[in-house]
Protein backbone atom coordinates (compact mmCIF):
# COMPACT_ATOMS: atom_id res chain seq x y z
CA UNK A 1 0.00 0.00 0.00
CA UNK A 2 1.07 3.57 -0.67
CA UNK A 3 -0.25 6.79 0.81
CA UNK A 4 -0.13 10.37 -0.40
CA UNK A 5 0.40 13.01 2.22
CA UNK A 6 1.12 16.66 2.69
CA UNK A 7 2.92 18.02 5.72
CA UNK A 8 4.02 21.17 7.47
CA UNK A 9 7.41 21.09 9.18
CA UNK A 10 8.32 23.57 11.95
CA UNK A 11 11.08 23.69 14.56
CA UNK A 12 9.19 23.83 17.85
CA UNK A 13 6.20 22.33 19.63
CA UNK A 14 4.88 25.86 20.22
CA UNK A 15 4.90 26.52 16.46
CA UNK A 16 3.07 23.28 15.68
CA UNK A 17 0.45 24.12 18.32
CA UNK A 18 -0.06 27.55 16.72
CA UNK A 19 -0.64 25.82 13.37
CA UNK A 20 -3.26 23.53 14.95
CA UNK A 21 -5.08 26.57 16.34
CA UNK A 22 -5.06 28.20 12.88
CA UNK A 23 -6.35 25.01 11.23
CA UNK A 24 -9.09 24.71 13.85
CA UNK A 25 -10.06 28.31 13.07
CA UNK A 26 -10.50 27.41 9.39
CA UNK A 27 -7.07 28.09 7.86
CA UNK A 28 -6.16 26.19 4.68
CA UNK A 29 -3.55 23.43 5.19
CA UNK A 30 -1.79 24.04 1.86
CA UNK A 31 -1.61 27.80 2.43
CA UNK A 32 -0.13 27.28 5.91
CA UNK A 33 2.42 24.87 4.41
CA UNK A 34 3.43 27.50 1.84
CA UNK A 35 3.76 30.18 4.53
CA UNK A 36 5.26 28.23 7.43
CA UNK A 37 6.86 24.92 6.42
CA UNK A 38 10.63 24.55 6.62
CA UNK A 39 10.50 21.67 4.11
CA UNK A 40 10.98 22.42 0.40
CA UNK A 41 7.65 20.65 -0.17
CA UNK A 42 5.99 23.70 1.38
CA UNK A 43 6.15 25.40 -2.00
CA UNK A 44 3.73 22.73 -3.27
CA UNK A 45 1.42 23.14 -0.29
CA UNK A 46 3.34 20.46 1.59
CA UNK A 47 2.60 17.71 -0.95
CA UNK A 48 4.99 14.77 -0.69
CA UNK A 49 3.30 12.63 -3.34
CA UNK A 50 2.76 8.90 -2.87
CA UNK A 51 5.17 6.86 -0.76
CA UNK A 52 5.35 3.34 0.60
CA UNK A 53 6.50 1.91 3.89
CA UNK A 54 10.20 2.34 4.58
CA UNK A 55 10.50 5.59 2.61
CA UNK A 56 9.99 8.03 5.52
CA UNK A 57 11.35 8.15 9.07
CA UNK A 58 9.40 5.79 11.32
CA UNK A 59 7.39 8.26 13.46
CA UNK A 60 6.28 10.11 10.31
CA UNK A 61 5.44 6.89 8.48
CA UNK A 62 3.51 5.45 11.43
CA UNK A 63 1.39 8.59 11.67
CA UNK A 64 0.77 8.88 7.93
CA UNK A 65 -0.31 5.26 7.52
CA UNK A 66 -2.69 5.49 10.52
CA UNK A 67 -4.71 8.41 9.06
CA UNK A 68 -7.87 8.37 6.99
CA UNK A 69 -7.95 10.42 3.77
CA UNK A 70 -8.55 14.08 4.64
CA UNK A 71 -7.50 13.63 8.27
CA UNK A 72 -4.71 15.71 9.88
CA UNK A 73 -2.38 14.08 12.40
CA UNK A 74 -1.57 15.12 15.91
CA UNK A 75 1.91 16.70 16.11
CA UNK A 76 4.66 14.25 15.15
CA UNK A 77 8.23 14.83 16.35
CA UNK A 78 11.17 13.58 14.26
CA UNK A 79 14.84 14.49 14.06
CA UNK A 80 13.81 17.16 11.51
CA UNK A 81 11.39 18.97 13.83
CA UNK A 82 7.62 18.90 14.34
CA UNK A 83 5.21 17.83 11.61
CA UNK A 84 1.52 18.06 10.94
CA UNK A 85 0.57 15.47 8.34
CA UNK A 86 -2.54 15.50 6.16
CA UNK A 87 -3.41 12.29 4.34
CA UNK A 88 -4.58 13.10 0.82
CA UNK A 89 -4.75 9.64 -0.80
CA UNK A 90 -4.30 5.86 -0.52
CA UNK A 91 -3.39 3.25 -3.16
CA UNK A 92 -3.28 -0.52 -2.85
Amino acid sequence: MKVRASHILVKTEDEVNELIAKLNAGADFAELAQECSLCPSGRQGGDLGFFGKGMMVKPFEDAAFSLEVGEVSDPVETQFGWHLIKLTGKQD
